[in-house]
């Protein structure tokens, strides 16, 4: 399981011009999951992306989690992290999981992180969608299960 992980000031995903997320300041995040991903996979990146010190405290070091700050989250599953550029000039996708079982693996995952306590939006999954933030600071980091 791959997480791309965007501090970000406020974060909005739209499906055919209707509103599907919306958070204020939170972290972005582009969720991307193999065949082998499973549900520890995602319980262990919930856990980690939640309790992940990248907010600045009163000194301006990054030692405050999204909970630590009241932060949001919007999810959007993203298959294209799993795309294969090494070959050609069309990425191969065959790396990333079937839609049946990234779903379930990717519906549980926002589950775990709304264990957490955190407020969690999402994007419609399989669906076209358009993301729009703004990158706070900016932060990018990608976080990968042990298994990945």
């Amino acid at each position: 399981m791959k997480v791309v992980v965007q501090r970000s000031k406020e974060a909005r995903v739209t499906v055919n011009g209707e509103t599907s997320g919306n958070i204020d300041m939170g972290l972005m995040l582009l969720v991307g999951i193999t065949h082998d991903d499973t549900e520890e996979d995602a319980r262990f990146l919930a856990e980690k992306i939640s309790h992940l010190r990248i907010f600045e405290d009163e000194h301006g070091k990054m030692n405050l989690s999204v909970k630590d700050v009241s932060g949001q989250i919007l999810s959007v599953s993203q298959f294209t992290l799993y795309g294969d550029c090494r070959k050609g000039r069309r990425p191969n996708f065959m790396n990333a999981a079937r839609p049946e079982y990234a779903n379930k693996i990717y519906e549980r995952f926002n589950e775990f992180l709304r264990e957490q306590g955190l407020v969690v939006e999402t994007g419609k999954f399989g669906e076209m969608m358009d993301v729009s933030f703004t990158n706070w600071g900016p932060v990018t980091l990608i976080v990968e299960s042990p298994t990945s």
